[in-house]
């Protein structure tokens, strides 16, 4: 592998590093809520990971923190009932919602979950940034852009990380990625970088750990 030389190798180089050392750490289950009552009360930053059922949230944890099992997986979407919250190293918090859109749950568990993924992501403090997936073979659904809506106006910072990236031709990709893109730009709460993932290939896992790692050094300065 070259090594990368110049100011901005050797930032991106030294972002990587530091990404790779925080998600080395241990990570550990701290709690499951199901209810607004049972969401803890935390006092480090917390990243979320959101989107449309079987989008590859679990998937996506369990490969940025190099385990298995940390977060369960499941090929039946709504497998995720309840927000669970994973401690990375003392510094970092990351939370696995429920999947949103899920039809074939019953209307009354949808309703439920919606509540209560709404109430956490709009009154959260210590929420630094929300990670909304996007299956790249599919783009933005009607439920996602309920989620930016939402965010959008309760001034929640949010990212559009596209999944599963290896499952489509570059060029769909590109294309997507510039139309969404354009959505992004008028959408006062949406950072303007996607990112590119793959929980299978690896693809963009340590971009992602690098801004996640990035996020706590923003707190602590």
């Amino acid at each position: 592998m070259t090594k990368a030389t110049g100011p901005t190798g050797e930032d991106e180089a030294k972002r990587i590093e530091a990404g790779r050392l925080l998600f080395a750490q241990e990570c550990q289950f701290v709690a499951g809520a199901a209810t607004l009552e049972m969401i803890p009360d935390l006092d480090l930053t917390e990243v979320a990971f959101a989107g449309r059922s079987n989008v590859g949230k679990s998937s996506l944890i369990n490969a940025l923190t190099n385990r298995n099992t940390l977060a369960r997986t499941s090929n039946t979407p709504g497998r995720t009932q309840q927000i669970n919250f994973f401690d990375l190293g003392g510094r970092l918090y990351l939370v696995d919602l429920p999947g949103h859109g899920y039809a074939k749950a019953s209307k009354e568990k949808i309703d439920i979950w919606t509540e209560l993924v709404n109430s956490y992501l709009k009154g959260r403090s210590t929420l630094r940034r929300v990670l909304l997936l996007v299956d790249a073979r599919h783009g933005l659904k009607v439920t996602d852009r309920e989620v930016m809506e939402m965010l959008d106006v309760a001034a929640v910072s949010y990212q559009i990380i596209l999944t599963k990236v290896d499952k489509s031709n570059q060029s769909d990709v590109k294309s997507l990625t510039k139309k969404i893109e354009a959505e992004l730009a008028k959408r006062p709460a949406a950072h303007p970088e996607i990112l590119f993932t793959s929980s299978v290939k690896g693809t963009g896992i340590e971009a992602l750990r690098a801004e996640l790692t990035s996020l706590t050094e923003e707190v602590g300065q």
